[in-house]
């Protein structure tokens, strides 16, 4: 969370696997309850409903204004940048993203759906908050994360932001975004989870839990019978495969340009793909983005506001 006078400037990478703040990540599963669950933690409760926030998964949408899901997601990941520093009540300015060839169509519909009630009050684990809505950014995804690095870029670079949902693919030239030549691949990270439970069922005939491959994508390994682990680490092997297939069809050739990663699925990259080290950096922060939408953000209003 970045300050500008008294606007608090909050971070959320709406991704399909996690929500990320500057600070905090999530699962991005939400359920409903007409009354208080049983158990406590990351509950929301907005109007007359409370929710579970982190439970489950949000199946794949294209635009992610479709439902209310994404906003009660995004009240909780501001109310967990809040509560860090004890504030309740606040002006928040939202910086978000959309997948690369999605943000010029969609860009206008979703700040209108995150900004749609300029005054909000709900609560989040017991705690009142009440705060404004006075601002949203929507920005390219995967690209904020690596602002910091464009210094060090020169001549041709690609970025691919490996995300739960999709793969998002930029060509830079000398540090600079080249806009027409931008892609977003449906090949994210929960087509291995899928794919791998798959296989164990069908050479084994056993459900595996997903939180299980998906410890083995992120380390490498987990605590379960090999038979099973080398299942998953064979299909983890081949969707590495994969992605470079995937960039490859968009001219990445490792002898003439750089390639930096981004996003949840570099791990799986770093534990089972085949590249060369000196050319691929894999950035590990999963809350790069969201970082990266903050500092634009912050530098943006300042420049607003004081010329």
């Amino acid at each position: 969370m970045k300050t500008l006078e008294n606007t608090k400037i909050i971070a959320i990478d709406h991704g399909y696997g996690n929500m990320k703040s500057a600070n905090f990540v999530t699962p991005t599963g939400i359920t409903a309850y007409d009354t208080a669950p049983i158990f406590s933690g990351n509950i929301l409760k907005y109007g007359d409903t409370f929710y579970r926030i982190g439970e489950g998964h949000k199946s794949f949408v294209s635009d992610k204004a479709t439902d209310d899901d994404f906003y009660i997601l995004s009240l909780a990941a501001i109310a967990q940048e809040l509560h860090q520093f004890g504030i309740t009540t606040a002006d928040v300015h939202i910086a978000a993203g959309l997948p690369l060839t999605w943000v010029k169509a969609q860009r206008e519909d979703f700040r209108n759906y995150l900004m749609r009630n300029k005054s909000v009050e709900f609560e989040f684990n017991s705690v009142d908050y009440k705060i404004n809505i006075v601002g949203c950014s929507i920005y390219p995804q995967g690209y904020p994360a690596i602002i910091d690095r464009l210094g060090e870029m020169s001549g041709v670079n690609m970025l691919a932001d490996i995300g739960n949902g999709t793969i998002n693919i930029m060509y830079l030239n000398g540090g600079k975004a080249d806009e027409r030549r931008c892609y977003t691949e449906k090949r994210g990270v929960n087509q291995a989870v899928i794919l791998a439970g798959n296989a164990v069922m069908d050479s084994t005939g056993v459900k595996i839990d997903d939180s299980i491959i998906e410890t083995i994508l992120r380390t490498g390994s987990a605590d379960i019978g090999p038979k099973y682990r080398d299942i998953v680490v064979d299909v983890a092997r081949r969707y590495a495969a994969g992605i470079f297939e995937t960039l490859r069809k968009y001219e990445y050739n490792p002898d003439l340009m750089r390639l930096y990663i981004v996003g949840g699925g570099g791990c799986i990259v770093r534990n089972f793909g085949d590249y060369a080290n000196d050319r691929v950096t894999i950035i590990s922060d999963i809350c790069a983005t969201a970082k990266g939408y903050e500092a634009i953000t912050l530098a943006t209003l300042r420049k607003e506001l004081y010329g």
